[in-house]
């Protein structure tokens, strides 16, 4: 057999990808909403909205260079993210036009001039120029991260712009305007005017198009590594392939990370052996520990009420007519954390799940002490009926004075006790979560040592009794044990929030009994 050829491209994680060093695919392919043949031949302004890490970057330079290369119009990539955290006009506007000038020096383009002018029509002079400059060839402008700007900022921006739309034209303004961010515009709008709906004036209803760039297909992620297969002869298993999609649901940098992680440090890069599952599931590891850059992004956003809120409801499977239609929903759909599962809301892919689940039990899991109690069998395998009774006594010790400082209220119990299960697992056991809004439950599946066990969260709450959550809640953990492992030990958890419940004594509401095969744990 051949000895592989050392590959001269890889999986990017960071940054545009460009064809000559990373794997990659068409991302024209996965733009939806979009006309790109109108854009330039009937003048039209039109806006890119998709979460971070998906490709928008990637696509508009691609872009850039298509058109470039054509001949017949110029266009010009331009990031505005300098711009972040600067509210108002009279800084911004200098530096998106110098951001402007500098561009066109990098992509080795005629340089638009600055002249002295007002904030208010700065942006404006500078296109003018420069689409004089650049005449005979119709000017195209690619503004990307214009979800940095904000409040009076991109107000002046877009009013800079929509001054200029109705003079277009060769040689007088750009033909052709793309705003590229993580929202479609009228969300920004929104946010500016502190949650007041756009009007039809909005500085920006002169745009043509709201389009979206898509996750990748199945399909899409098996070409991608069909690209290294077919450069170094490395192939990877179809259960390993289905497991990245599994886990990603196609967001690219998931997919980017995951192959990369798995050819380049669990195999090492001189290793070109046949990528397996287990080493995608080590990479998938290995990212979540490392809490990489665009993972930790995620996290932090955890910080905002309106996350938190979205997070908390899909994580305790309550039931929220109003969720659909609130900011908070739309926040994070633009952000690419929640998706709609067969009418269900849900967290976007399970790594996405994973960290934030973490995020919000990190607090919580460097306050447990490392459990001292015997909680493996002498066959080294888990004693789940020993560490749920300990998480009982560890709950009647600690729950009421703990949730008086948790910023959750509602999914205090999920949270805890999968605080507790990580902080007992520490790395050796895997815990898989499985949750969506309306559902009224949490599943957990744990792994540790080749055997699976699986745990139902159900709560009580005054508009129910214990009788028809624990008949529920019976139901639903035999129809999850059927679909993930029939053989699996099974619990169910049962939380009781009512408030006479608190009247009880705590032996009153602690209890341990088995019914058709299921451990029902009452807490």
């Amino acid at each position: 057999m051949n000895k592989p050829k050392r590959p001269v491209r890889f999986f990017n994680t960071t940054g545009p990808c460009f064809p000559w060093d990373h794997y990659m695919l068409p991302p024209q392919e996965r733009l939806v909403g979009a006309q790109l043949h109108r854009y330039i031949h009937d003048s039209l302004y039109w806006v890119l909205h998709a979460p971070r890490q998906t490709g928008k970057t990637t696509f508009l330079q691609s872009w850039m260079r298509e058109i470039n290369a054509g001949n017949e119009a110029v266009a010009c990539y331009v990031s505005v993210e300098r711009c972040q955290g600067v509210v108002d006009a009279e800084r911004c506007m200098p530096n998106i036009c110098i951001a402007m000038q500098d561009y066109a020096r990098w992509f080795d383009l005629p340089i638009p001039e600055i002249k002295q002018a007002e904030a208010s029509s700065m942006l404006t002079e500078v296109l003018t120029n420069w689409s004089e400059v650049l005449a005979p060839k119709p000017l195209i402008v690619l503004f990307d991260e214009v979800d940095v700007l904000e409040g009076d900022a991109l107000i002046n921006f877009l009013r800079q712009l929509r001054g200029g739309f109705a003079g277009r034209g060769i040689g007088k303004f750009p033909v052709s305007v793309a705003l590229v961010g993580m929202r479609d515009l009228k969300d920004y709008l929104t946010a500016s005017k502190n949650g007041v709906p756009v009007n039809p004036g909005s500085p920006f209803n002169i745009k043509s198009d709201s389009a979206f760039l898509s996750n990748f297909t199945q399909a899409d992620v098996e070409k991608l590594f069909a690209q290294r297969t077919e450069e170094t002869g490395q192939s990877i298993n179809k259960d390993a392939l289905e497991y990245v999609y599994e886990q990603s649901y196609g967001q690219p940098w998931i997919v980017n990370s995951l192959f990369n992680r798995a050819v380049m440090r669990v195999l090492q890069d001189d290793d070109f052996s046949t990528v397996t599952l287990a080493h995608i599931k080590q990479a998938r590891e290995q990212m979540v520990l490392a809490r990489e850059t665009h993972l930790d992004a995620l996290a932090y956003r955890m910080e905002n009420p309106q996350i938190r809120r979205m997070m908390e409801t899909i994580l305790t499977g309550a039931f929220d007519m109003g969720l659909a239609e609130s900011e908070a929903f739309r926040l994070c759909t633009d952000l690419g954390l929640v998706r709609l599962d067969k009418g269900a809301l849900t967290i976007a892919n399970p790594l996405y799940r994973e960290v934030l689940a973490r995020q919000m039990t990190f607090g919580a899991q460097i306050m447990i002490h490392e459990p001292e109690w015997q909680w493996e069998k002498p066959d080294g395998t888990l004693d789940m009926d020993a560490l749920l009774q300990e998480f009982q006594k560890f709950w009647r010790r600690n729950s009421e004075l703990w949730e008086q400082k948790s910023d959750y209220t509602e999914a205090f119990p999920h949270l805890l006790l999968m605080a507790f299960l990580q902080r007992v697992l520490n790395g050796g056991g895997n815990i898989e979560r499985e949750y969506a809004a309306g559902r009224g439950r949490m599943d957990l599946f744990v792994e540790y040592k080749q055997k699976n066990y699986i745990i139902e969260i159900k709560l009580i709450h005054a508009h129910s009794s214990p009788e028809e959550v624990c008949k529920e809640g019976l139901e639903q953990v035999a129809r999850y044990r059927d679909k993930v492992d029939a053989k699996a030990p099974a619990y169910l958890a049962i939380f009781d929030r009512r408030p006479q419940a608190r009247e009880k004594t705590w032996d009153e509401r602690l209890g341990w009994e088995t019914e058709a095969g299921i451990t029902l744990v009452w807490c």
